[in-house]
């Protein structure tokens, strides 16, 4: 019996994500001067005004309104047009002092990362599938590559017309084996020029956008229903046509809804937070599992308490297609990776800048990343996990 599977992406003038944009590079300009800051701010786009709120504890100068101006023009956006209000305070002592000196270390221990606590609590999940090379559900790796092509087709001029506010959403159909078959449905929604003629702009985003995004993973068949514009004029849009806020758009930042999210946002946020470093940790995991081979589909979850340094829990789901049990992967992954958040930030080298890159087009995925580095990790856990088979098999 086959299934379809829908996922969503946005392009980089939406509201939300032009928020998102925002924060990360507010973010990445405290870390170039500071990379011990702790920055957890949250930006909301309405009509003409900017507002950015929230904690910033930095040795080096916030400059925020040059930071807003920056990602604006970035976005498509012409930054004197907007009016910039900021409003920031220093990070609660207490969270301060729960993440500079875990639970742990209060209590003794001296071992490795046992000093920085998480920065708050909460679960955070990492995914992997086979099915893509990106080991991200096809649905979602298709609507990124529109949204991403139709930002490039805008900056280069080969479509005329069109703005920064747009958005893609891909159905796809798959096989009773799981496998992807066909693209069922392609909706677009782009902003344009009001002398933009909707005929051509439907057949331009179709020819030059959809059909080449899809052609190297499926391509489309006379069958694929694509809707370009679906409700007709899309003249006014960005903060102007809907208000924007940081993290409204977690789906899109990790795995299109087709595999759970905790629901804390990834931008504005240091990597002491572990809604960030956690879940680019969950990530790893999951995508080494699956480039091992040790799973067709992998999802990694892991929960922590603010100011405690160890998670509380840790679990693989290999979802019915792994090579070993799960909790012989668990083991093996806990013994291989850091689970603690500063083991995490040392591993992961996210103490740097560079953020800004990963606030469009999701967070995952993209080669070169360390959180995508599944790789240098293979020969290990394969190793990890022939241990703590033969160690659950001598237990029986």
């Amino acid at each position: 019996m086959s299934v379809t599977k829908t996922a969503e992406a946005v392009c980089i003038g939406h509201p939300d994500k032009l928020c998102d944009l925002i924060a990360d590079t507010i973010l990445d300009d405290l870390l170039y001067e500071d990379p011990s800051a702790r920055v957890a701010v949250e930006v909301m786009a309405s009509g003409r005004r900017i507002i950015v709120t929230g904690d910033i504890t930095s040795k080096g100068r916030p400059r925020i309104r040059e930071s807003v101006r920056y990602a604006l023009a970035k976005a498509g956006y012409v930054p004197w047009k907007f009016l910039v209000f900021v409003w920031t305070r220093r990070q609660s002592p207490d969270i301060n002092a729960g993440v500079s000196k875990s639970l742990e270390a209060r209590f003794g221990d001296d071992t490795e990362f046992a000093l920085q606590g998480a920065g708050d609590q909460g679960t955070v999940y990492g995914y992997a599938t086979a099915e893509t090379p990106q080991r991200l559900p096809l649905p979602l790796v298709l609507s990124h590559e529109i949204c991403a092509r139709l930002d490039q087709a805008r900056k280069d001029g080969t479509i005329t017309g069109i703005k920064s506010d747009g958005k893609a959403q891909v159905t796809v159909r798959y096989d009773a084996a799981g496998r992807p078959v066909a693209v069922e449905t392609v909706v677009v929604s782009i902003q344009h020029d009001k002398t933009k003629d909707l005929d051509e702009l439907a057949s331009e985003v179709r020819t030059l956008i959809v059909a080449s995004a899809c052609k190297p993973y499926l391509p489309m068949s006379a069958d694929t229903e694509i809707l370009v514009n679906p409700s007709g004029l899309f003249t006014v849009g960005g903060p102007k046509a809907d208000t924007g806020l940081t993290g409204r758009k977690l789906m899109v930042d990790s795995y299109g809804g087709l595999a759970p999210h905790g629901g804390g946002a990834f931008s504005g946020k240091d990597a002491s937070k572990v809604d960030r470093s956690g879940a680019y940790m969950a990530r790893l995991i999951a995508k080494t599992i699956v480039e091992a081979r040790l799973a067709v589909e992998c999802q990694v979850s892991l929960s922590y308490a603010i100011g405690k340094a160890d998670p509380v829990a840790f679990s693989v789901d290999t979802l019915g297609t792994g090579e070993y049990a799960d909790e012989v992967l668990a083991k093996a992954a806990a013994e291989v990776f850091p689970l603690r958040p500063g083991g995490i930030i040392d591993a992961l080298n996210l103490r740097k800048p560079g953020f800004t890159r990963y606030s469009t087009y999701g967070h995952f995925g993209h080669p070169g990343l360390r959180w995508e580095n599944s790789f240098a990790h293979i020969d290990a856990l394969r190793k990890a996990v022939k241990k703590h088979a033969h160690e659950n098999d001598a237990d029986r």
